[in-house]
């Protein structure tokens, strides 16, 4: 019996899946096509970016100082990208955000030198950052309510299974591109070629864009008005923003270095290292597609809680295991576990603001994503050129742990803020 009914339960899953994506709107569609495109370019950008870096004669403190310009401009150009989302609109904001970054690809190849590397980060910040806090209101304005957070995490999901192909590919197109030139797979001429076909390649991902029908809403849009009101509702923004920061500083600590740590501490080649990103990717979508169910069995902020605290021993396994078939087994698990709740999160976050006011608050999602990746690579890049990878793990796993503690304590240990409504200014929106 007990097999008939888990059968049964899947069917039920499945089929109540199928109909949340059928809902999902025209606008919504294109989008998800742009994903797709931008995801795998993306991924393979991600992987090679560091290693053509490093080719060129660059320690990993002058690595940390290129990661931390493009997330510190992020950072800093969040509330100015969002005030100009509104401005622009939402298809004009998503299309020059995907443009620059393709154009910033190209720059990091075409003028090779330090100066123009720290100015194609820059770019690379803002594309990101116009692009980032565009998304999220974006999607609420083309969803209903029952299929937000399946286009939320369907749209995170499809991004990672891109990155899959991209990773995996990455991982393989130096070798490529160097047999075409005679030139060695980890020279900086085969990593410039190959990021030279990313960044032609990641002007595909704007075509499907350039079909979105505007979509009319009775909600004016005014930076200021919005301003006013998060001052209003400080309390509010406070509790859902701060555990994002600590996860942030965290995340800045160790993530951007992960492809560096797996060559320099388990001695893994490019092709390896691509295959294991693209299987982590593969990994992470297949979390982001199961999350949406769970949120709804169990509850937003209970899945983020529950993810996120199972995934911090994995972290552990991952940074200090001696083998590297176990540290790459604890990355598998832990990108799925502690990235499948991010879009349930971001819904949640969008939930509790007013129309109008989402730009202003994705932009304050930006800055707290941004804050730790901007400053935390360059204090990381310092620790590990003076006592190795160890030390930033240690901080990345404590914050993690914080982080985890605060989402539980904000809005899972008083039932009544879990339940909390948004403000009284949003009801029946």
């Amino acid at each position: 019996m007990q097999p008939r009914f888990t059968l049964r339960r899947t069917s039920a899953v499945l089929r109540l899946y199928a109909q949340r994506l059928a809902a999902f709107q025209p606008n919504a569609r294109l989008y998800l096509a742009s994903v797709v495109l931008s995801g795998a370019a993306m991924g393979v950008y991600r992987l090679l970016f560091n290693f053509y870096v490093l080719s060129r004669g660059l320690d990993q403190a002058i690595l940390g100082m290129l990661v931390t310009a493009s997330s510190l401009t992020a950072l800093l150009a969040a509330l100015p990208m969002g005030y100009l989302a509104d401005r622009l609109g939402r298809k004009p904001s998503l299309i020059l955000g995907y443009l620059l970054t393709a154009a910033t690809v190209a720059l990091v190849v075409l003028v090779p030198s330090v100066s123009v590397l720290l100015l194609a980060n820059i770019l690379m910040g803002l594309g990101q950052s116009l692009s980032g806090v565009t998304s999220g209101p974006f999607l609420m304005e083309n969803s209903g309510e029952e299929e937000r957070t399946y286009l939320f995490s369907f749209s995170s999901g499809l991004m990672m299974a891109s990155a899959f192909v991209g990773n995996w590919i990455g991982g393989y197109l130096p070798t490529w591109m160097g047999a075409l030139q005679g030139v060695p797979a980890t020279s900086t001429a085969a990593y410039g070629a190959s990021l030279l076909v990313i960044a032609f390649a990641s002007l595909g991902a704007t075509l499907p864009l350039t079909f979105l029908k505007p979509i009319r809403t009775n909600t004016p849009r005014s930076g200021f008005a919005s301003l006013a009101y998060i001052r209003q509702n400080a309390g509010l923004f406070s509790r859902l923003i701060v555990p994002m920061l600590a996860t942030s500083i965290g995340a800045g600590m160790f993530m951007p270095f992960m492809n560096v740590f797996f060559r320099q501490v388990h001695h893994q080649p490019d092709p390896v290292i691509g295959t294991l990103f693209a299987w982590g990717s593969l990994a992470m979508g297949a979390g982001l597609m199961i999350a949406p169910p769970l949120a709804e069995r169990y509850g937003k902020i209970e899945l983020v809680v529950i993810t996120q605290a199972l995934s911090i021993p994995f972290l552990a396994v991952l940074g200090f295991a001696p083998w590297f078939v176990v540290s790459a087994g604890a990355y598998f698990i832990r990108l799925a576990l502690m990235n499948m709740s991010g879009p349930v999160y971001q819904t949640f976050v969008m939930e509790h603001c007013e129309p109008q006011a989402r730009a202003t608050v994705a932009s304050l999602v930006s800055m707290a994503n941004n804050f730790g990746w901007a400053f935390s690579p360059i204090i990381s890049g310092w620790l590990q050129k003076h006592y190795g990878f160890h030390p930033p793990f240690l901080i990345t796993l404590i914050l993690y742990t914080l982080s985890t503690y605060l989402y539980w304590a904000f809005f899972w240990k008083g039932r009544e803020q879990a339940r909390e409504p948004a403000p009284a200014s949003l009801q029946g929106d």
